[in-house]
């Protein structure tokens, strides 16, 4: 019996042995499992908190259409993105105080008017239609190893200046901004159709060395000249030598082409910048070796807050308000709340 008992014993005692053998490794695994195993590339790069909007950007909670799906967020929240993706993060901490606020404004801007999405949402993603919009993640991959320092820089801008809003007459301005000017902004009238009071020329120091493309150069054979502009204008004649095509520019007090005669259609300098699809509207040419060659300068429409431009009146110790007061004529920069929405 006693023999029968102690086979009986190390029988159990084995078992226990293979079931923590076996079950060991999995115990040691599962707790990481997710950093082991894990698509997600931030999921062990950040310990940080989320971000925590302000009171004022808090209480607004946006529906943001971000390609078919519609997302609901807060107005600080969605900041936090289009600041990622509308400004170098690398910038002055002023500069980016004074983006926050301009894409605060563009917003409440947008959502009064009636914005351009109905019903379905207020803003979205695109920054064709809207403003331009990067998620955390992605943006901490392109940033790499400044993720941090980055992600914090443009979530203190948003949560520093909360409900900060561009005003004229009381009432969120269309408050829109352009990479770099060519020295001189320029007035909505001599770009769009309507001369809005507060988007008017005004000077723009802009630090050209430390530009990215900021003179760009583009040709055009005749034929590639001819079929881009033939595609929106059929009834221009780009007949004859290719150094007659152009005529009779009219440029403005920012240097850039106000109107031009292109094979005898007058189109604004604007609009061939979009057919061509030129970096900005302050370009000269020149037709060389049966090509049209154009040297342009800036990048943008020109019109409002010039973001190099800021970054400059940053370093030179203007805050936030100072540049957006600066870019934007006769307004004020004040708290702008859900009640006065409506």
């Amino acid at each position: 019996m006693r023999r029968h008992s102690d086979l009986h014993q190390s029988a159990a005692i084995s078992a226990v042995l293979l079931v923590l053998l076996f079950a060991l490794p999995l115990a040691v695994v599962v707790p990481f499992q997710t950093e082991l195993f894990s698509d997600d590339p931030t999921a062990v790069e950040s310990e940080r908190e989320p971000f925590q909007p302000g009171d004022l950007d808090g209480e607004m909670v946006l529906k943001v259409l971000a390609g078919d799906a519609v997302e609901e967020m807060t107005l600080g929240e969605y900041l936090v993105g289009v600041v990622r993706a509308e400004m170098p993060a690398s910038f002055e901490p002023e500069a980016l105080k004074a983006q926050a606020v301009a894409a605060r404004t563009y917003t409440l801007y947008k959502m009064q008017t009636g914005g351009n999405h109905g019903d379905t949402a207020d803003i979205c993603t695109d920054s064709t239609c809207c403003q331009a919009y990067i998620s955390e993640e992605n943006a901490r991959n392109n940033w790499g190893e400044n993720a941090d320092a980055y992600e914090e820089k443009i979530e203190t801008a948003v949560r520093e200046t909360d409900g900060e809003t561009i005003l004229y007459g009381g009432v969120p301005i269309l408050a829109v901004f352009h990479s770099c000017s060519a020295g001189q902004t320029r007035s909505s009238g001599q770009v769009w159709v309507s001369d809005l009071p507060y988007l008017q020329a005004v000077s723009s120091p802009e630090p050209a060395d430390s530009i990215p493309n900021y003179y760009s150069r583009v040709e055009f054979t005749a034929e590639e000249f001819r079929e881009k502009v033939l595609a929106s204008y059929p009834e221009a004649d780009l007949s004859g030598d290719i150094s007659g095509w152009l005529q009779n520019a009219v440029t403005d007090t920012a240097g850039s082409v106000e109107s031009v005669d292109v094979g005898g259609v007058s189109m604004k300098g604007s609009t061939l910048r979009s057919v061509l699809g030129l970096r900005s509207a302050c370009f000269e040419w020149e037709a060389a070796d049966g090509k049209l060659v154009f040297f342009v300068t800036g990048y943008g429409h020109g019109v409002g807050m010039s973001q190099y431009g800021a970054n400059q009146m940053a370093k030179e110790g203007a805050d936030h308000r100072t540049i957006l007061t600066h870019y934007y004529t006769g307004v004020t920069v004040e708290p702008y709340t859900t009640a006065a929405m409506g």
